[in-house]
């Protein structure tokens, strides 16, 4: 079996100005040597200034969202080029908030997935239930054709990270049980290795929704968790450092 680099990463989402790079700074000087891989991914207008400041250590910066093409009249819209020219490692597709407000299909999410490769940026590609499908028993079925429909034919361990985060769980304090993570978890690397051999053995797998410093490490130790996509707890430097910690000695 792989062993796969361990992932903590962070999704500011719509939060955040200049005066949050104390964090990452406060972040750095406690956490000089993570034991773990660090991304956090700040809205747009903050990713270079972060690679800045991210600068000489092994903090990783990336984006929350790309278009699918590399230049045009998508105002508003920033390419994966554009983040990768900011400094950006990786960029997140298909996150839920995406999926729900902006109608991305699964569809959307493999072309801007496409495009974060084609730039040389790492794709997260988030999948998830919601609470209705959680109750009717179809999350295998809806998570395995997310996971179908949103990751390229040309994934790679080294360019696609995947996570899992049920919807009903993202900042509302609510957690699966840690069977119920694990039977997602396991139920994904199935149908990775499936589908993409050895590579898909070698993908990362991150669990979202909720991860905190007091449940962080009983959630890293359930089997296919190779780290966390967290929302909220990664804004402030104490909150992050503690997953990041948990993560680190998982």
């Amino acid at each position: 079996m792989p062993t796969r680099p361990k992932l903590a990463a962070g999704n500011w989402k719509m939060n955040g100005t200049a005066a949050a790079l104390s964090e990452v700074a406060q972040l750095l000087a406690a956490h000089p040597e993570p034991g773990c891989q660090v991304l956090i991914c700040p809205p747009a207008t903050l990713v270079h200034r972060m690679a800045v400041a991210a600068e000489g250590s092994d903090m990783l910066i990336g984006g929350q969202d790309c278009h699918g093409a590399v230049s045009g009249a998508h105002t508003g819209d920033v390419s994966a080029a554009m983040l990768a020219d900011a400094g950006a490692s990786h960029v997140i597709t298909g996150h839920s908030e995406r999926r729900a407000d902006h109608g991305e299909t699964d569809a959307d999410v493999r072309t801007k997935s496409e495009a974060a490769h084609a730039a040389g940026l790492i794709a997260i590609i988030c999948i998830g239930e919601t609470l209705a499908q959680r109750e009717t028993g179809e999350t295998l079925t809806v998570c395995g054709g997310q996971l179908d429909g949103s990751v390229p034919e040309a994934a790679t361990a080294a360019n696609t990270v995947v996570a899992y985060e049920p919807i009903w769980a993202i900042g509302t304090g609510k957690v699966p049980t840690l069977e119920q993570i694990a039977e997602v978890h396991d139920d994904l690397r199935a149908r990775l290795v499936a589908r993409f051999g050895d590579e898909g053995e070698a993908m990362r797998l991150l669990y979202g929704g909720s991860v905190k410093p007091a449940n962080a490490s009983e959630i890293f130790a359930v089997s296919n968790v190779d780290g966390a996509l967290v929302g909220g707890a990664s804004l402030k430097a104490a909150d992050f450092g503690g997953i990041i910690a948990a993560l680190a000695d998982a």
